[in-house]
């Protein structure tokens, strides 16, 4: 029988659809939208009004979503601290901590590790620097490859056939230094490839700039970016070798030998 709402009744649902359903409300969440009503999620899922607020209830409930205000909500700490658990990004971010702050300490800036998540760069660390200047990150936010410096350096290890199928996508202006231009980017990534690290120019943020460098894990493959973000107007060459320094201590800590990275 069909509830309210077009709904099946609770007991014709099997746990794949409940489970589904639960996974389609918490994808609804994201970057641009961290916080949404109830009425954003049934847009958004597309689930009857009745499912997606018994749905909510029972994430609250859970620890998996808390309220914010009246009639809004977020995602909960309960599903970080799960998150959190997840070895590879445990292990990276235990091996990549101390040369991190390290590097923090040695340049005042802003230091971020960011590894592949999809067909995006995902920020898994984030230590403040002494300066402060205007950086758009934070843990477990997200950003196109092609538009930062340690985007760039996980892209230019990254297959071939995945370098075209980001291009293929579109490569959008975020700032005036952005790369747009398909053979631009391809003769950028072979520069990283060739120089072992990453010259970035405003190409997230106006008034920004990076310098990344590759972490490696116990294979020799690169699995994150090591990155230092400095105000646009200072030069970059004299943060090279300390980022590498930081980068090829992770790696260490990971357990690539010196061959590996040949």
């Amino acid at each position: 029988m069909t509830s309210e709402g077009g709904d099946t009744g609770a007991a014709e649902e099997t746990p794949r659809s409940v489970l589904g359903r639960a996974l389609g409300v918490l994808g609804a969440f994201s970057d641009a939208a961290p916080e949404l009503a109830l009425a954003d999620i049934v847009t958004l899922t597309g689930l009857p009004p009745a499912t997606a607020h018994r749905i909510v209830a029972e994430l609250v409930a859970w620890g998996a979503l808390e309220r914010v205000g009246r009639g809004r909500y977020r995602v909960g700490l309960r599903l970080w601290r799960i998150g959190a658990l997840a070895p590879t990004a445990r292990t990276l971010r235990e091996a990549a901590l101390a040369p991190m702050q390290d590097l923090a300490a040695v340049t005042g800036h802003v230091v971020h590790l960011v590894v592949l998540d999809g067909h995006r760069a995902l920020f898994v660390e984030r230590l403040a620097g002494r300066e402060d200047h205007t950086v758009r990150s934070r843990v477990g936010r997200d950003m196109p490859l092609h538009a930062s410096g340690p985007g760039k350096v996980l892209l230019a290890h990254a297959p071939a056939a995945f370098v075209e199928e980001i291009i293929s996508r579109g490569l959008p202006r975020l700032a005036p230094g952005t790369i747009t231009d398909p053979a631009a980017l391809r003769s950028a990534l072979a520069d990283v490839r060739r120089t072992g690290h990453c010259l970035s120019h405003e190409e997230m943020t106006a008034g920004v700039s990076s310098v990344a460098a590759p972490v490696a894990g116990a294979d020799g493959r690169v699995v994150a970016a090591l990155a230092v973000v400095v105000p646009a107007t200072d030069p970059l060459p004299p943060y090279v070798p300390a980022v590498q320094v930081a980068a090829a201590t992770a790696s260490r800590r990971l357990g690539v030998r010196p061959q590996d990275r040949a």
